[in-house]
């Protein structure tokens, strides 16, 4: 769950049912501080330590365990956890924690454990919330990465007309380019006429009579046709003879 999905959601992640709280002095080196500087006398409290998760931000609160009204809290922003928590130098079931009042004022206060695996379990919890912000910051920068490499094809549009606006459409004739079925004159009202069958006129010598080709000299048939032929040919002169001559009509005179 992102941190801006659920404003009010708090995750509980250790509850430890008794804790000592003591009154430190001012740190003496800039080294940190040591538990064995605090006096039992500078004891100020004792009861409940819960740790929650907040979105980002974790939350050690000090509170009653029988009325659960609120002693101090110490708020852990991302990042700085060092600057809020700090264990002690010469022990590890005490550390300082950093309270604030909610008004912007805040003080340090020495937080002891009873048992030693309540403190691992403690610093374990505050791990816990670590790397759950980390999770969830990876993954929010991973969803808009991923929302910015989407690109919108299709937009969402409204195409609906308004109240009051209308639609004028302007229908003007398509020229025909003549490359259809029906050109522009057959549009125009001309005539299409078919087109005519045009053949080639035959060649010059095409009206001549070619003579059939010489048989073989040796061919029986060729020359029977050659006697007739000729045969014929000496009869005709006595038969034109005999007709055209003028004196055969007055043999019979004689």
């Amino acid at each position: 769950m992102s941190f801006d999905e659920e404003e009010s959601f708090e995750h509980t992640l250790l509850v430890v049912r008794e804790v000592t709280v003591y009154k430190i002095p001012p740190r003496s080196t800039s080294g940190g501080y040591k538990c064995g500087e605090w006096l039992q006398s500078d004891k100020i409290w004792s009861g409940r330590l819960r740790v929650v998760s907040c979105k980002d931000r974790c939350e050690i609160r000090l509170e009653d365990p029988n009325s659960a009204e609120l002693f101090a809290a110490c708020f852990i922003y991302p990042g700085q956890r060092e600057s809020s928590v700090e264990p002690a130098l010469d022990s590890s079931r005490y550390f300082v924690l950093k309270i604030e009042d909610g008004n912007g004022k805040h003080a340090f206060i020495g937080l002891g454990f009873n048992e030693r695996n309540e403190a691992f379990d403690f610093n374990v919890a505050l791990s816990d919330h670590d790397k759950y912000v980390s999770r969830e910051n990876e993954k929010e920068a991973s969803e808009k990465n991923a929302t910015d490499s989407l690109i919108d094809i299709h937009p969402a549009v409204n195409h609906r007309l308004k109240e009051g606006e209308t639609i004028r459409i302007n229908i003007q004739p398509k020229p025909s380019s003549g490359t259809g079925m029906l050109s522009a004159a057959a549009l125009s009202g001309a005539v299409l006429k078919p087109n005519t069958l045009c053949l080639a006129p035959p060649p010059a010598g095409s009206g001549k009579i070619r003579s059939p080709l010489p048989p073989p000299p040796n061919d029986p048939a060729a020359a029977r046709m050659t006697s007739t032929s000729q045969g014929v040919g000496q009869r005709a002169p006595t038969e034109n003879t005999r007709q055209t001559d003028p004196l055969t009509n007055f043999s019979q005179f004689e």
